[in-house]
């Protein structure tokens, strides 16, 4: 899991194997190893690795990121009320708003519990 997603990082930056080789500090052969699950890469080359495509090593390593689930959920939330209207389909006010993003907010966060 761990080389695809490094294949399609280094792809979407349209890096050859060699050029990010070198960037990482490791061989070709080392990142054509990772991408075809033959090898991991050690910890030290993870950190690298993501401080390079500026992701968490949990995302490299395919778990749930939580660092910016807050601003996630605010990003996610702000969308859904900008396309929300209330009941009679007047704009909904400020102060709806707020409480709107609190309940729901409330609501996922202890459904996920």
């Amino acid at each position: 899991m761990i080389g695809q997603t490094i294949k399609d990082l280094r792809r979407s930056k349209k890096l050859s194997q060699t050029d990010f080789a070198k960037i990482v500090g490791v061989s070709q052969t080392t990142v054509t190893a990772w991408e075809t699950g033959k090898a991991e890469p050690s910890s030290s080359a993870i950190t690298r690795i993501a401080d390079y495509f500026d992701v968490s090593t949990d995302y490299l390593l395919g778990r749930p990121e939580k660092s910016n689930d807050d601003e996630n959920t605010d990003k996610e939330l702000d969308e859904m009320l900008d396309e929300a209207r209330s009941f009679d389909g007047h704009p909904i006010t400020d102060n709806d708003r707020a409480l709107l993003k609190d309940f729901l907010k409330s609501y996922y966060k202890n459904k996920e519990s």
